[in-house]
C-alpha cells in the first residue's frame, strides 16, 4: 500500500553513501519546518529535513545512529524517512543559518519589551536556542549573537536621559548598534545583572561579573564591569572566545626580522620584558602567545593576573583578588617561593610591584609584563618615575615592546589614495583608503594589523640609562642596531596597502 504524507512507517536504515552534492538552501529547509517546532532538537541530534521524494523525507545527519532522532523528526512531519550522511560542518553550518533566519533581532525584540519589569526568575540559557519567549531575554541574546557575528569585541550598555545606546567595538572602534526608549534601561540592566550573578538590588556601587554563554558549540565568556552614573547603570561586556581567542607568535602579524628579535628575547634564561601600550593594543593578546611558546613540561611558569582572560595549558594562573588581600606584590612574593622559571605579572601599577619583578629578572627569572606608557623607550623612563633606580633598570630589563593595534583595509574594497605629504616625505610612493561594502559591514576596515616597536637593551645602552641620558640619546644608539619607530613601521603597511593613511595617524600619530 502506497503512503501517504499523514501515514508513518517504521523502516531500517540504509546504508546510503554520502551524498556528492552539497545541502540545499537554509530557506529550503526552513520551508519543511513548522514555526512550532524548535530547531534545539535538531541541533543536539545533528540532523536537518533536506527534501521530499515519492513521499518519503530525506533526512540529512552526521551518522546512522541518528537514526532513531530522525524517525522521531519524520512522525512529527508525517513522513517515512531515510538518511543521507553528510560531514558534521557542513549540517552544523546549515544549522547557524537556520538559526539566522529563525532568530529575532535584537531590534526587533526590544520593539516587544513594553510591560516587562518582573525578572526575578530569569535564567540562563543557551544564546542560540529558538525556544526563548520573554521579551528582554530575547533582546540580551540576540545582543550576544549579533556581537558574535560582527567580531564585536565588546558591548556597552549607556543609559543617557532619553534614551538607552548599545554601541559595538568592532576592530578597536565603537560603533552605535541600537538606541532604545528610556523604559527599556530597568530591564535590561537587571537581566544583563542576574546573568552575571551581580547583586540586583544594589545600583549606587560598581560591580564586577562574569557570563559564561554557548552559541551553538561555541563557548563565549564575557567579563561584565558595571559603574552607577547620573542616568542609570553603564555596563561594559567584554567578550572573550574561549574557542579563538589564544593566538600563537606565529599569528600575532610579525614580520620575519621583527619575530626573530622576538625570539631573541623571550628565549633569553633570564630579565625582564615590557610590553607597553594603551588600554586594547592587543598587550595581553602578545604576552599570552608568548607564555604558549614557552611553556613546556621542564619549564614552570606561574602568572598573576587582573582578571584571568583565557586559561594557559601548563601555566599556573594566580587571579588578583584585593578583597582578599591577594595584590600583584603580595601574590609575586609568594610565588617566589613556588620555585618559577618564568614568572608573568599582569601589570605594573606601583613600586612595590615593580620592585619585587625587577628582584625577579636579577635573581635568575624571566619576568614579562606590561606598562601604560605611548612608546617603547619611555617604559625604562616609566620605571626610573615608578621609584628604581636606573642602574637598576638598566641592568634587569632585556628589551622593552611598545604596540598599537590597527585596523586592516578591507581587501574587497579599499582604493588608491593619495599619499599625505608627511608620507610621501618618508618616501611612501602608494596608499589606499576605506571604500566599505558587505563583506566589512560598510566599514571599509575587517581585522586588525599589529604594529610593534622592539627596543633591545644592550651594553652600550645599559651604560647610558645608568648614565641619566635622555630618551633622544638611548632612540639614537638604538637606531644604530636596527631600531624603528612604531611610525616608520606603520608607513610600511601603508605602503603595503595593509592599512590606510588615516588609520596610523589614529592609532600611532604623526613622528
Amino acid at each position: 500500500m502506497e503512503n501517504t504524507p499523514n501515514e508513518t512507517t517504521v523502516s531500517e536504515p540504509v546504508e546510503t553513501l554520502t551524498p556528492s552534492s552539497s545541502l540545499p538552501e537554509a530557506k529550503v529547509i526552513s520551508s519543511l519546518l513548522p514555526e512550532s517546532m524548535g530547531l534545539d532538537v535538531l541541533r543536539s541530534s545533528k540532523i536537518l529535513p533536506l527534501r521530499i521524494e515519492n513521499g518519503i523525507l530525506i533526512v540529512g545527519a552526521v551518522s546512522f545512529d541518528a537514526w532513531p532522532k530522525a524517525q522521531m523528526l519524520g512522525v512529527a512531519l508525517g513522513y517515512p524517512i531515510d538518511l543521507e550522511i553528510y560531514p558534521d560542518k557542513d549540517i552544523s553550518e546549515s544549522l547557524h543559518t537556520l538559526y539566522d533566519i529563525r532568530s529575532v533581532a535584537a531590534d526587533e525584540a526590544a520593539k516587544s519589551m513594553e510591560g516587562i519589569d518582573d525578572i526575578d526568575d530569569l535564567s540562563r540559557e543557551d544564546v542560540l536556542s529558538d525556544s526563548v519567549e520573554v521579551p528582554v531575554i530575547r533582546l540580551v541574546n540576540g545582543l550576544f549573537v549579533d556581537a558574535l557575528k560582527q567580531r564585536a569585541t565588546d558591548i556597552h550598555v549607556e543609559p543617557y536621559e532619553d534614551e538607552v545606546l548599545i554601541r559595538f567595538r568592532v576592530d578597536g572602534v565603537l560603533q552605535d548598534r541600537l538606541r532604545l526608549p528610556r523604559t527599556h534601561q530597568a530591564p535590561l540592566t537587571s537581566r544583563i545583572k542576574v546573568m552575571a550573578k551581580m547583586d540586583i538590588a544594589e545600583h549606587m556601587a560598581p560591580q564586577d561579573g562574569r557570563i559564561g554563554i554557548t552559541l551553538g558549540e561555541q563557548a563565549v565568556d564575557i567579563r561584565v564591569g558595571l559603574v552607577p552614573t547620573q542616568h542609570g547603570e553603564r555596563i561594559a561586556m567584554r567578550m572573550l572566545d574561549k574557542g579563538h581567542g589564544l593566538l600563537t607568535l606565529e599569528d600575532l602579524g610579525m614580520e620575519k626580522a621583527e619575530r626573530e628579535v622576538m625570539e631573541s628575547l623571550i628565549y633569553r634564561p633570564h630579565g625582564m620584558i615590557l610590553f607597553t601600550g594603551p588600554t586594547g593594543s592587543g598587550k595581553t593578546t602578545s604576552l599570552y602567545a608568548i607564555l604558549q611558546a614557552l611553556a613546556k613540561p621542564q619549564v614552570n611558569i606561574i602568572t598573576v593576573e587582573d582578571p584571568i582572560e583565557y586559561a594557559l595549558p601548563g601555566v599556573g594562573q594566580i587571579q588578583v583578588n584585593e578583597k582578599a588581600g591577594v595584590t600583584f606584590a603580595a601574590a609575586l612574593r609568594s610565588i617566589l617561593r613556588q620555585d618559577p622559571d618564568i614568572v608573568m605579572i599582569g601589570e605594573m601599577r606601583d613600586f612595590e610591584t615593580a620592585h619585587i619583578g625587577v628582584q625577579s629578572s636579577l635573581t635568575g627569572h624571566l619576568v614579562l609584563s606590561t606598562l601604560h606608557t605611548n612608546d617603547s623607550i619611555g617604559a625604562l623612563m616609566r620605571l626610573v618615575d615608578m621609584g628604581i633606580e636606573p642602574y637598576l633598570a638598566a641592568s634587569c630589563t632585556i628589551g622593552t615592546v611598545a604596540q598599537r593595534l590597527a585596523r586592516r583595509l578591507c581587501p574587497h574594497c579599499r582604493r588608491a589614495a593619495r599619499v599625505p605629504s608627511v608620507m610621501a616625505k618618508a618616501g611612501v610612493k602608494t596608499a589606499f583608503e576605506p571604500v566599505g561594502c558587505p563583506q566589512c559591514n560598510g566599514t571599509g576596515y575587517r581585522g586588525r594589523l599589529g604594529l610593534y616597536e622592539q627596543f633591545v637593551v644592550n651594553e652600550e645602552i645599559q651604560e647610558a640609562i645608568a648614565a641619566g641620558s635622555p630618551t633622544s640619546k638611548l632612540r639614537d644608539l638604538a637606531r644604530a642596531h636596527g631600531f624603528r619607530t612604531l611610525w616608520e613601521i606603520g608607513l610600511d603597511a601603508v605602503g603595503a596597502g595593509k592599512t590606510s593613511p588615516d588609520e596610523l595617524i589614529r592609532v600611532a600619530g604623526e613622528e
